[in-house]
C-alpha cells in the first residue's frame, strides 16, 4: 500500500506544520481501522506500507519551522484525507469525516484568590462522522485525538473560571441515511483578566458527508464580552485578552452524514443523538 502526499503544501509560516512522525502515525492509524482486527502499532503495521512525504512540505517542514499544531491538528486532517481517498476505492466500509480538530484551548494569568499564577490547555470532543451501518457518536474524542473530557466541577474548583454552558450542538451532524454526531456547546466565563488562545480547525470547511451524506456544521467561536458590546466572531487561530465577566463561546463542529438521507417517515432517533439539545453532566 502506497501512501503518497505528493503534492501537498509548502510549509507555512504558522504553527501547524507537521513532522514525518505524525504523517506516519496517521497512516498507521487509519490501515488500523480499516484492517478490522485488533492490530498492535508496532513495526509490522508500516512493513507493508510504502509513505511518500516531501520534504519542504507542511507535512516535512524542517528547522526552523513550527510543528507545535501539526500533532494536534493537521493529523487529523491527514486522517480525513486518507478516508476520503480510501472512499473511492472502499465505499461500503469507510465513514464520513468526523470534526477534524481539537479545539485546542489554552489561558492563563493571575488567580485572585491566592495570586498566584496559572494555566490551562484542553482539547473539546465533537462529532464523529456517520458510517455505512451506523450514525455517528455525539460529543466524543475520536481519531488521532487520545484525550478525555475535562469535568465541569475539576475546572472551576481549581482555576478562576466558571462554565456557563456545556451541551450537545442540536443538529450540527451531517443529515444522510446515516446522520454525522452532533458536536458540543462550551462557554467559559473568565473570573479573572487572562491571555487565551485557540487553535482549531473545520471552522471554514466542514467535514465532508460520503455517499450522498451532507457534511457536517462547521465549528465556531465567538467571545462575548461583559460590557455589554457585540459579541466578537473569532478565528479558528487566534490569541487575546479577556476581562472578568467575559465568556468565551466554543461551538465544535458535527461529523459528516453518510448516505442519502432516506424518503421514509422519521425513524425514531435514540436519545442523545441529533434529538435535542441535552446539557452535558
Amino acid at each position: 500500500m502506497v501512501a503518497d502526499f505528493t503534492g501537498s503544501a509548502s510549509a507555512v509560516a504558522g504553527s501547524v506544520n507537521a513532522v514525518s512522525a505524525i504523517v506516519h502515525s496517521a497512516v498507521g492509524y487509519v490501515v488500523r481501522c480499516i484492517v478490522g482486527a485488533s492490530l498492535p502499532m508496532n513495526h509490522g503495521v508500516f512493513a507493508p506500507l510504502h509513505i511518500v512525504i516531501p520534504p519542504g512540505s507542511v507535512l516535512d517542514p524542517g528547522p526552523p519551522h513550527a510543528v507545535a499544531g501539526g500533532n494536534v491538528e493537521t493529523s487529523m486532517r491527514i486522517v480525513d484525507v486518507l478516508y476520503g481517498a480510501l472512499a473511492q476505492a472502499m465505499p461500503d466500509r469507510i465513514p464520513a469525516a468526523s470534526q477534524g480538530t481539537m479545539n485546542n484551548l489554552t489561558f492563563g494569568g493571575t488567580d485572585p484568590r491566592n495570586g498566584q499564577p496559572f494555566a490551562y490547555y484542553e482539547t473539546m470532543g465533537g462529532g464523529s462522522g456517520a458510517g455505512p451501518r451506523s450514525d455517528g457518536a455525539s460529543g466524543i474524542h475520536c481519531h488521532m485525538s487520545n484525550t478525555l473530557n475535562t469535568p465541569i466541577e475539576a475546572l472551576e474548583l481549581t482555576l478562576p473560571v466558571r462554565v456557563r454552558r456545556y451541551a450537545l450542538r442540536h443538529g450540527s451532524g451531517g443529515e444522510g441515511l446515516h446522520r454525522g454526531g452532533d458536536g458540543l456547546v462550551r462557554e467559559i466565563e473568565f473570573l479573572a483578566p487572562a491571555r487565551v488562545t485557540i487553535l482549531s480547525e473545520r471552522r471554514r470547511y466542514a467535514p465532508y458527508g460520503l455517499a450522498g451524506g451532507q457534511p457536517g456544521t462547521q465549528g465556531e467561536n465567538r467571545l462575548i464580552p461583559a460590557d455589554g458590546s457585540p459579541e466578537r466572531p473569532l478565528p479558528g487561530k487566534v490569541s487575546f485578552n479577556v476581562a472578568p465577566g467575559d465568556v468565551l463561546h466554543i461551538g465544535t463542529p458535527g461529523g459528516g452524514g453518510w448516505g442519502q438521507p432516506s424518503s421514509d417517515p422519521p425513524r425514531t432517533i435514540r436519545a442523545g443523538s441529533n434529538s435535542e439539545e441535552e446539557e452535558m453532566p
